[in-house]
């Protein structure tokens, strides 16, 4: 029994290792509509070990995985260990994306092209870097399973962390802002990898 457990076990991660990392749909909009942020009167505050999460909005979205980043130190790495770069709109075309380098790292993300496909101001406002706290291990599950050019759907709430001693990290509650403080940090209640 415990040989054919070994081997199950062995067989998953071998079929999880062979899978690729990326998944092409092919060209068109796959996620047309904007993510909708909805006003919360009050939420309770969700205490996670030395966190206290503040609901700020409602919060959900379809979106293509322009990128995928995990992290494994820090506070940040503690409460949020994974970041999707998505976008929406024309940028969940993959007609349109071919023109555009996207990277991430240091919990930001970046873009680049020679030759805009679209204009600069939609790639701003159509793109993202989220910073996910899964709600449970189930959503956490499916979180590790989202490869970059996957379509998602995610449903939560953008939050405020802190702890004790003052550390803060703050969601922004806008789609138009850039550079520093204009990631979403999402407390994800719901995910689903839509195809």
């Amino acid at each position: 029994m415990l040989r054919l457990l070994v081997l199950l076990l062995a067989a998953l991660v071998l079929w999880k290792l062979l899978q690729p990392d990326r998944v092409e749909l092919g060209p068109g909009v796959l996620a047309a509509a904007d993510p909708v942020q909805t006003a919360i009167d009050s939420a309770p505050a969700i205490e996670r070990d030395a966190y206290r999460i503040t609901p700020l909005a409602g919060f959900q979205i379809r979106a293509k995985v322009l990128g995928r980043e995990s992290y494994y130190s820090g506070r940040e790495a503690d409460l949020s260990p994974l970041d999707l770069a998505l976008g929406w709109g024309r940028m969940s075309d993959e007609d349109i994306l071919a023109g555009i380098d996207i990277s991430q790292s240091g919990r930001w993300y970046r873009w680049r092209s020679e030759t805009l496909p679209i204009p600069r101001r939609e790639i701003e406002t159509h793109s993202a870097n989220m910073h996910l706290i899964p709600a449970d291990e189930i959503v956490e599950d499916t979180l590790d399973d989202i490869r970059q050019g996957q379509i998602v759907e995610l449903q939560g709430y953008l939050v405020r962390a802190d702890t004790s001693d003052g550390w803060r990290w703050v969601s922004s509650l806008s789609r138009n802002d850039t550079g520093a403080r204009s990631c979403e940090l999402v407390y994800v209640e719901r995910a689903r990898i839509v195809y």
